[in-house]
């Protein structure tokens, strides 16, 4: 979380204070998914302390791009990091922590992502032109 934190002031606030667009691979949800959910730290936990340590710890839309385990593997085009590395039991149990907080949470997209990237593109442009920011 002290890296959120810090990314938050040193980079995201002021950009957001100029008023421009920021795009994230990962925040909040993440953690949620991996460290609250999958790690067995509790997602109540993660969020606890993120609302102490982030002054806007949800994003205005989160988008999650979900894909089955199979799909992921052949997609990947590199070495697998340490995450990557995890079992299928792993990952698949960090799926469920974003299916949870997407059922939960209104600013959250859940898009099929197992198509090819430009109906998955289409998508995402269409949750983000329907978004009301």
């Amino acid at each position: 979380m002290a890296a959120r934190a810090q990314l938050w002031q040193e980079k995201i606030a002021p950009a957001l204070k100029e008023n421009k667009c920021v795009v994230l691979d990962r925040w909040l949800s993440s953690t949620c998914a991996y460290q609250g959910y999958a790690g067995d730290f509790g997602m109540p936990n993660v969020i606890n302390i993120a609302e102490i340590c982030l002054e806007r710890p949800w994003a205005d839309l989160t988008i999650i791009l979900d894909v089955d385990l199979k799909t992921a593997a052949k997609r990947l085009k590199r070495d697998r990091d340490r995450m990557e590395q995890k079992g299928d039991d792993y990952h698949e149990k960090v799926r469920q922590g974003f299916c949870k907080l997407a059922n939960k949470r209104k600013d959250f997209a859940f898009i099929n992502a197992t198509s090819d990237i430009e109906i998955v593109h289409k998508r995402i442009k269409q949750v983000i032109l329907e978004t009301d920011f």
